[in-house]
């Protein structure tokens, strides 16, 4: 997935289709929601708790996808290159992060 392409098309879907874009506190309204959603679905199909009859036709990757949607319009509105930073905060975690688990007993 390239974010960059990412961003522009969700901007040219909000022009075209979605008249502007909700202002970034909605927006974060929104994204708390849909993550919300993603929990719920975990929580039910992964976790302890039994999953309703209503939520198992529930798509667990439409609803992440839901997820990536508002961070795009969030990071376009707020004027973030998000490929840029992502990269950046690969290399950090490559540097800092290269042994940090393989040296974690936890996960041993």
């Amino acid at each position: 997935m390239n974010l960059k392409n990412s961003q522009l098309e969700v901007d040219n879907w909000i022009k075209e289709h979605g008249v502007r874009y909700f202002n970034e506190l909605t927006n974060m309204a929104q994204l708390t929601e849909e993550v919300g959603e993603v929990a719920r679905i975990i929580a039910r199909r992964y976790g302890e708790q039994s999953e309703k009859e209503s939520d198992k036709n529930k798509d667990l990757g439409e609803e992440l996808a839901d997820v990536v949607f508002v961070v795009l319009c969030l990071a376009n509105q707020t004027g973030i290159d998000l490929q840029a930073a992502f990269d950046k905060k690969m290399d950090l975690k490559s540097v800092r992060d290269k042994d940090r688990h393989k040296n974690n007993d936890k996960l041993k």
